[in-house]
């Protein structure tokens, strides 16, 4: 069961590779990206579980913020074009 698991996860990780690589749009490339982040997450988290070594899951913990704060800033990146700018200025 622990190997269909860890295929399946590596699967998804591919296909995600494959969608962040070939697009069509800069959005589908962000998502797959945030995909590929959180499948990482989950493959330390299964690497955890295997080797029982509970350190590592303090790095999956990490990763997922770091993929979060990425995924949220270069999203604003393309919205505003500009990471500089306030959003609370651009509403009055």
């Amino acid at each position: 069961m622990l190997t269909a698991t860890t295929m399946a996860v590596f699967l998804t990780m591919a296909l995600a590779l494959v969608r962040a690589l070939r697009g069509p749009t800069l959005y589908d490339r962000i998502v797959a990206v945030n995909v590929f982040g959180t499948k990482t997450v989950l493959a330390v988290a299964l690497i955890t579980f295997v080797t029982g070594h509970a350190d590592l899951i303090d790095v999956a913990l990490v990763y997922a913020l770091i993929n979060f704060i990425a995924i949220v800033t270069v999203l604003k990146l393309v919205k505003t074009r500009d990471l500089a700018s306030d959003e609370s200025t651009e509403q009055s």
